[in-house]
């Protein structure tokens, strides 16, 4: 710990204020190299607990820091560890609830960061987001108000932030438990007066699950960490680099993310182009899926409606 703070965090709690200059001290003093340690972390956290008004400086920097220290503090950097994801999901559920906007931002900006996070990590974002959307209860970041069984802008905008985040599913992909989700929240918001972009965001982001390709998969972290050491002890020459990645278990993992001829085996473009229109035809899984959610409640609304037809266009444009 660099400094003793003891006699700051008594200032902030006694005028229940976090000023921008209270946060220019705790700046400079805890985070002017741009590392943060375990100690410092658990300070933050004390900080933002107090129950005080932060100023925008505040959350903006508890933000930073602690993603800092969960995402690329732990190597391989962008890889949030299993010790990390529980540390983070403890310090924000330890009252059971999301309480302020920063432990809000603090979530979504981890997943945005993230290259990866452990699966149990991106199933308590999306159930703190859920359970906000539905009981009406807990912060927003860009201070919109929450009204139980109802979503506003403010909550799409969320949502879309968490399903395309990197650190989900991987970039741009939607996932089976994101899509379960938004069906979830769709149900039982039908009857409200919701957002003007809700309806949109729904069925580009479930017609993303159903129909969108994808041909990245992410490094798992074992992975990742292999190819980090790898890379960090080639030193000399981009060829030798580039052979000893050939020979290596980690080279079938490289060729397998890059899909590309760096080894000799040329990509053909056609090839992507047939995959990329494969993945517009629903599998029998998918549709199985798809007419199970449908015929939940025996009822047709208006955002199913909505999304057949997004399905439909985009079969047709493939000729099917």
């Amino acid at each position: 710990m660099k400094m003793d703070v003891s006699g700051l965090i008594g200032e902030i709690k006694a005028k229940q204020a976090i000023s921008a200059a209270d946060v220019m001290t705790l700046r400079k003093e805890i985070w002017p190299d741009g590392n943060i340690s375990s100690d410092e972390a658990d300070l933050l956290f004390q900080i933002n607990d107090l129950g005080s008004d932060p100023s925008e400086e505040w959350l903006e920097f508890f933000v930073a820091a602690i993603t800092e220290y969960v995402v690329n503090q732990a190597a391989p950097k962008g890889y949030v560890s299993d010790d990390n994801a529980r540390w983070l999901m403890e310090k924000v559920d330890h009252d059971g609830t999301i309480e302020s906007a920063a432990e809000l931002e603090l979530l979504v900006r981890t997943m945005e960061k993230a290259t990866g996070t452990p699966e149990v990590l991106q199933d308590y974002v999306l159930k703190q987001i859920e359970d906000a959307v539905l009981t009406g209860k807990g912060p927003t970041r860009d201070g919109g108000s929450l009204q139980p069984g109802s979503i506003s802008d403010s909550e799409v905008g969320i949502l879309r932030r968490i399903c395309y985040a990197p650190g989900s599913d991987g970039p741009g992909r939607i996932s089976r438990s994101e899509a379960d989700m938004l069906f979830r929240i769709k149900d039982a918001t039908l009857s409200s007066e919701n957002g003007k972009n809700w309806q949109t965001l729904f069925v580009q982001l479930v017609g993303n699950y159903l129909m969108a390709y994808g041909e990245y998969d992410m490094l798992c972290r074992a992975e990742a960490t292999r190819l980090e050491n790898f890379m960090d002890d080639t030193k000399p020459s981009v060829r030798r680099f580039f052979g000893r990645m050939k020979d290596s278990d980690v080279g079938g993992t490289f060729k397998n993310v890059f899909s590309s001829d760096i080894f000799g085996k040329k990509n053909a473009e056609c090839g992507h182009i047939n995959a990329v229109e494969q993945a517009r035809k629903l599998t029998i899984v998918e549709n199985s899926w798809l007419h199970g959610k449908i015929q939940a409640d025996q009822n047709l609304d208006p955002l199913e409606s909505a999304l057949l037809d997004f399905i439909a266009d985009g079969l047709a444009e493939t000729g099917h």
